[in-house]
């Protein structure tokens, strides 16, 4: 077989360190607070740059029990450690935004993640691509209406903010529901008053490694649109639908999905913050649905000085599926459409972290971390029994570790140009 041709990375090498939103947009950018999606924003007040970069990385160690045959496993990685940027060089009308992530080289094996799932993995999170994202917007408009036009590698239109960019260390395990991402993408946007539209383009295949880049014969073979309202200050609604072409096979040929969320968001000024969210994807063969995948998810966050709590609870469905030598890896692409089980994940997590150390642009915050997992099979008779593959259908985790930041970085990842909110 021919291997299928990548996208060149020429013209990316000059964004490798340019980031994910505008520098312009106040309510988008973050402090140098390591707490995504809960740290104060002091960019409105201060003047505007051409050019901000930032860099955080997180130290955690992990303690899973059972995570697998009745066993614990307790492990540690350095985990999200990324370099991140804008170039705002005409005062907003053309900004460049990138990220570099170097998962590949930190989480080859994966994150201790129970009950995720994706590119291969299960029950370790995937690590993301080395060039996380790489786009161009341009964007004009006066008062209350605004329209931007962007392009490149990135986030689609699609869901709710990249878990990254929110206030716990865990992935939710609806991230391949709720999000889609690390797409070449087209995105145009138009905001008038309260309401904002989003249409892209963009090519289905997931990535196949972290080095990996999007199939040239696959680019806009899939579509996705958002609709936002932002009735008031810090309050946000969006419902969204994408139609994904063959994500899980690169060549095409494979299930397609269909996709929907929605979602209510409230943050005021960094204290306090509160998501919940609803998501479903229908994987589909000739038009007709195979199987059905659904989440609901709430969470909360609430700052105080220098600590920070948050609690998430989560119900999500999941494919079972054939698993390899390593029972933490799944056969990517798959060998065929069949699925072994649908189970339910209901999570509970709590977290507390504490900004200790806020210098010039570092920062240091300790993070605590604890999950408890129920696991239960929802087709009978099925192949795959968590309390068979697990040693319990209830399980633990806990994370200590410490999430270090410097410079500019970002308290929201997904949104572009005219689709920002404004706080």
């Amino acid at each position: 077989m021919i291997p299928v041709r990548k996208l060149s990375l020429l013209g990316c090498a000059s964004l490798s360190l340019v980031a994910s939103v505008p520098a312009k947009h106040a309510s988008a950018q973050a402090t140098t607070g390591p707490d995504a999606g809960m740290s104060h924003d002091s960019s409105r007040h201060a003047p505007k740059r051409k050019f901000a970069a930032g860099a955080r990385a997180i130290g955690i160690s992990t303690l899973a029990s059972p995570a697998i045959n009745g066993k614990s496993l307790h492990e540690g990685y350095l985990t999200q450690p990324m370099l991140m940027g804008s170039f705002d060089p005409f005062g907003g009308a053309v900004v460049l935004d990138g990220m570099l992530n170097f998962e590949g080289l930190t989480l080859e094996r994966g994150e201790l993640n129970a009950g995720i799932y994706g590119e291969g993995y299960v029950d370790r999170r995937h690590p993301h691509t080395y060039l996380h994202e790489v786009v161009a917007t341009a964007q004009g408009g006066s008062g209350s209406s605004r329209f931007s036009v962007t392009v490149g590698k990135g986030f689609v239109p699609f869901g709710t903010d990249d878990p990254m960019s929110r206030p716990f260390v865990k992935y939710p395990i609806n991230h391949h529901l709720a999000q889609i991402l690390e797409r070449a993408v087209f995105t145009g946007a138009v905001r008038y008053g309260a309401l904002g539209v989003e249409a892209a383009r963009f090519n289905g295949d997931e990535p196949e490694s972290p080095s990996d880049l999007p199939n040239r014969n696959r680019l806009w073979d899939s579509w996705a649109t958002r609709v936002s309202l932002f009735p008031a200050a810090g309050v946000e609604f969006q419902v969204s639908a994408a139609e994904v072409k063959s994500p899980e096979v690169a060549v095409g040929g494979g299930l397609d999905q269909r996709k929907a969320s929605a979602s209510m968001r409230y943050e005021n000024s960094g204290r306090l913050y509160g998501l919940f969210e609803w998501a479903r994807t229908a994987d589909r063969e000739e038009g007709k649905t195979a199987f059905v995948f659904s989440s609901i998810l709430a969470e909360g966050a609430m700052s105080r000085g220098s600590l920070t709590f948050a609690a998430r609870a989560e119900r999500t469905e999941r494919p079972e599926e054939e698993r390899l030598e390593n029972l933490f890896r799944t056969p990517q692409p798959h060998s065929d459409f069949n699925i072994l089980g649908r189970t339910r994940w209901d999570i509970l997590t709590l977290a507390a972290s504490a900004q200790v150390m806020e210098k010039a642009s570092w920062t240091v915050a300790p993070f605590v971390e604890v999950s408890r997992q129920y696991a239960s099979p929802l087709m009978r008779p099925t192949v795959f029994e968590p309390r068979d593959f697990y040693g319990s259908d209830r399980m633990w985790s806990l994370s200590l570790g410490l999430k270090l930041g410097a410079g500019k970085l970002h308290s929201r990842m997904g949104r572009y140009g005219a689709a920002v909110a404004h706080h």
